[in-house]
């Protein structure tokens, strides 16, 4: 927790920073803290900073592992209108238990690195929704030795966002990944309902998973709240567990904040 106050902290230290020299008139659109993408790519010459951290447990036949992300930062900078440049990179760490016995070394370090980009298709126009479409690959050689694997893990998403009041939106994803050193594809969605209650306090609730070629899908909930100290500077939590075996607890915490450039042109 003490890890977490101190990126919350850092976060809004920075706002404080460049708030005195940016004005933006709309709020911030993060990619965080649910698993819906969003469809809306940050404009040419903005620098946007997501991050956090989160807990997850999973428990089967008395064995429970543990895997903590003290840090989750995404990256996301406008190279043009309507394209972003994202770079990701989250240290992990992981136990594992029996009758409170610990059953081997903790494994710690930094994951692949993430390298992708989105690109903002179509604005939503009456019923037509917002359209974005983003991919990754998972870069091994960055990895720490915990955590490294064999081959290129990659993705592919295309993102959708409906209007659906002045209160309340509709995010839903669909696409694909294959995982490091598997050569199964799995195909992976997500639906997130959100609902502004003040203009600073919103909530969401969302439902995601991933369906593999040849082994049993996995289904997921969460819900959450946002918290918008500024335009420039969002704060977020949430919970979430696994509707399939598997995931026990998700915990998550963490703030996005956004850096304009020389660059930026409207």
């Amino acid at each position: 927790m003490k890890k977490l106050f101190f990126i919350l902290l850092v976060g809004m230290g920075i706002n404080s920073i460049v708030a005195q020299e940016n004005n933006f008139s709309e709020p911030l659109i993060t990619d965080r803290p649910d698993a819906t993408e969003s469809a809306t790519a940050i404009p040419k010459g903005m620098l946007q900073i997501e991050t956090g951290a989160s807990y997850e447990s999973f428990e089967e036949n008395r064995i429970k592992k543990e895997a903590f992300t003290y840090n989750t930062t995404l990256l996301r900078y406008g190279v043009i209108n309507n394209l972003e440049l994202r770079v990701g990179w989250n240290f992990e760490e992981e136990s594992v238990h029996s009758n409170g016995n610990q059953l081997k070394d903790v494994s710690s370090g930094f994951s692949p690195l993430l390298l992708g980009f989105k690109t903002t298709v179509a604005q939503e126009n009456g019923w037509f929704p917002e359209i974005g479409f983003l991919g990754h690959l998972y870069l091994p050689f960055m990895a720490s030795t915990d955590y490294k694997p064999e081959t290129t893990g990659a993705d592919f998403v295309f993102a959708f966002s409906h209007t659906l009041s002045e209160k309340s939106s509709l995010g839903y994803n669909i696409g694909a990944e294959w995982e490091n050193d598997s050569p199964e594809i799995a195909y992976i969605y997500a639906i997130s309902y959100g609902l502004e209650i003040t203009n600073q306090f919103g909530v969401f609730a969302e439902l995601y998973g991933d369906i593999p070629e040849h082994n049993a899908a996995n289904h997921f909930w969460d819900a959450g709240v946002t918290y918008l100290i500024s335009n420039n500077l969002q704060l977020d939590a949430l919970v979430g567990s696994s509707i399939t075996k598997g995931q026990e607890l998700l915990i998550s915490a963490g703030a996005s904040f956004r850096i304009l450039t020389k660059k930026h042109t409207k």
